[in-house]
């Protein structure tokens, strides 16, 4: 199948080359080529060419008017729970009334309250839950996702939630990665904490590797949860299968967790609310990626990451909505974009650099999404007739997207 976009307002984020180790750092982060005027051309799924209209290929093939319209990649969104079994409103009233991320969890709130609640769903119906979220998910321009375990806490559970979220990237448009965070909270009945840790690494993490069926393995380092210690102590356990590092680090505290993931070689650091010099220069020189959820930072009225520090020391940033029914019930990341906008002073270009080029870094498919480049995936945005790349995070309750296209498929609106 062919598709040629035509008279594109401006087309953005083209970029000549890009490879599977590129992100976009410092002050780089502000810059975001782009075309006006411009077409885009797809065929077998893939980006053949793109440019001025002045150089537009002749072809008969399927069509589109992007007159007063931009294009841009579609977004990556490399931080999710996307598979969970029901929604959690009644902690939504509880932090209302002034209860804590941390006293939530101490009653049997929080994470333990998922996993009660997803034990007791088959693998079907998770599926079916997922898949209306799969679809909201494309609706707001995400083409690429990253999903975790997590809400199993038992070896059959966490091995149900990896299957069903392999089964959605088989099954939707969606690329998919899977991440085991079988160290997401230690279940009440465990007195022995170091028992729980021993059933992840010894019984959980070889059923997963023995059937594929994770990416990378992932730890919740933060006070009440894991210590660094048993972070880098599961996350070496994961690498000894092939699973990189994704590590929830320095949400509610500063944790260690950024420096367990430099150490590790983790592909990124994610959440980053409570991070101090010390952290920043962790990560200078590092491979690992900071990832920023300023969707969980806006659902529990605590601090956001300092994007802007990170930024100007020179670092890269990433941004993922952290999908979860918990602290961030949206994957939207238009709006993940005004919220680093507004509350982290990042620029719109630099948002989109975080939500497309950094992002795709974060779960390693930058060689197939995050730039409009030839040979990458035909997966792309059309706004409506907007007045500029900027009024889409700047418009933020304002649905920009008119036309969202993966691997050169327009999916349904």
């Amino acid at each position: 199948m062919e598709l040629l976009i035509i008279n594109i307002k401006e087309l953005v984020q083209t970029r000549e080359e890009t490879s599977a180790c590129t992100w976009v750092a410092g002050a780089n982060m502000a810059v975001l080529p782009s075309i006006q005027n411009a077409f885009l051309y797809i065929k077998w799924g893939v980006i053949q060419d793109y440019g001025s209209m002045a150089n537009m290929p002749t072809t008969d093939c399927k069509t589109i008017d992007a007159t007063n319209k931009f294009v841009l990649p579609t977004f990556v969104d490399s931080h999710t729970h996307l598979v969970f079994a029901a929604s959690r409103e009644e902690e939504f009233v509880d932090k209302i009334n002034g209860m804590s991320y941390a006293d939530i969890a101490k009653k049997g709130g929080g994470i333990l309250n998922s996993a009660k609640k997803l034990q007791s769903k088959s693998e079907e119906e998770l599926f079916e839950f997922a898949l209306a979220r799969v679809n909201e998910i494309i609706g707001f321009g995400t083409a690429c996702v990253e999903i975790k375990s997590g809400y199993g806490l038992t070896v059959q559970d966490e091995l149900k939630m990896l299957r069903v979220a392999q089964r959605i990237g088989k099954e939707t448009p969606l690329t998919v990665k899977t991440t085991f965070l079988g160290a997401h909270a230690i279940p009440k009945k465990y007195e022995d904490r170091n028992e729980y840790i021993n059933l992840v690494i010894n019984e959980m993490l070889p059923k997963v590797a023995e059937a594929q069926l994770a990416d990378y393995i992932d730890v919740f380092c933060e006070k009440g949860f894991f210590t660094p210690e048993e972070t880098e102590r599961i996350v070496l356990a994961g690498k000894k299968y092939g699973l990189k590092g994704k590590i929830h680090a320095n949400q509610l505290n500063i944790s260690g967790g950024v420096q367990v993931g430099v150490k590790t070689n983790s592909l990124s650091v994610d959440h980053l609310e409570s991070m101090g010099q010390a952290e920043i220069e962790a990560l200078k020189g590092s491979i690992t990626m900071p990832t920023l959820l300023p969707g969980a930072a806006f659902f529990l009225r605590t601090t956001y990451p300092p994007a802007r520090e990170m930024i100007d020391a020179g670092l890269p940033v990433a941004l993922a909505t952290d999908y979860n029914p918990g602290s961030a019930p949206s994957g939207k990341m238009p709006f993940i974009l005004s919220l680093a906008c507004v509350n982290m002073r990042m620029t719109p270009q630099e948002a989109i650099n975080a939500a497309t080029m950094n992002s795709a870094y974060a779960m390693e498919v930058l060689n197939t999404h995050g730039s409009i480049s030839v040979g990458k995936a035909g997966s792309v945005i059309i706004t409506k007739e907007i007045p500029s790349i900027e009024y889409m995070p700047y418009a933020f309750n304002t649905d920009s997207i008119e036309t969202v296209i993966i691997d050169g498929v327009v999916m349904d609106s």
